[in-house]
């Protein structure tokens, strides 16, 4: 009996691992911007630069994540430690606000600038509440792409993707309910300010 609870506690926490790997926010969002794309019946000349250049940020984040844990600065590129998290979101938010403003430079006021711009407002609110909460950029992310889209069908599967990314987190024990509602929360938030400007 032992054995198979701790068969099927290992099976949960690899789900629970895929899941959390799935809905990294440098996946969910470029999935979102890609089906708003595609909503908006938006031709590949338009949706190709939008697209190169969320990949563009995710690599950016990727080859720092890497650099800072190679350099021994960090345990693991999901900079779960406080230390590690403060580092990512000052990094995350400097490279969302200059990504927002080259946007704007580029393009005025899209979507894309709007994205930008509340993407860098969620990780200010998290380096804000640090003290009080570990925010969940995953949750906050994955709720924040219900509403990129534009789509009935397409926001309630993303709601979906949104509850199982916070069941995930706290499975695998990086949030506690807190910072699991404080993500939501930021997350519905940024995406229904993305909806009205």
């Amino acid at each position: 009996m032992k054995r198979s609870s701790a068969t099927s506690q290992a099976a949960v926490t690899r789900l629970a691992r895929a899941v959390s790997i799935l809905g990294h926010p440098m996946l969910v969002m470029p999935l979102a911007a890609w089906l708003a794309t595609r909503n908006r019946h938006a031709d590949a000349a338009t949706a190709s630069p939008v697209l190169a250049a969320i990949a563009a940020l995710g690599l950016l984040v990727l080859a720092y994540s890497a650099s800072r844990v190679r350099g021994g600065h960090w345990q693991h590129v999901d900079a779960s430690a406080p230390g590690e998290r403060r580092g990512l979101n000052v990094f995350l938010l400097g490279l969302f606000v200059l990504a927002a403003a080259l946007a704007a430079w580029l393009s005025g006021h899209s979507p894309i600038t709007i994205a930008l711009l509340l993407a860098a407002a969620v990780i200010l609110l998290a380096l804000l509440t640090a003290a009080w909460c570990k925010l969940s950029l995953h949750v906050a992310f994955a709720c924040f792409a219900i509403f990129v889209p534009g789509n009935l069908a397409v926001a309630a599967g993303m709601a979906i993707l949104a509850i199982a990314v916070a069941w995930s987190r706290r499975v695998l024990g990086r949030h506690d309910r807190r910072d699991i509602l404080v993500g939501a929360l930021a997350g519905i938030v940024a995406g229904i300010l993305f909806q009205t400007l």
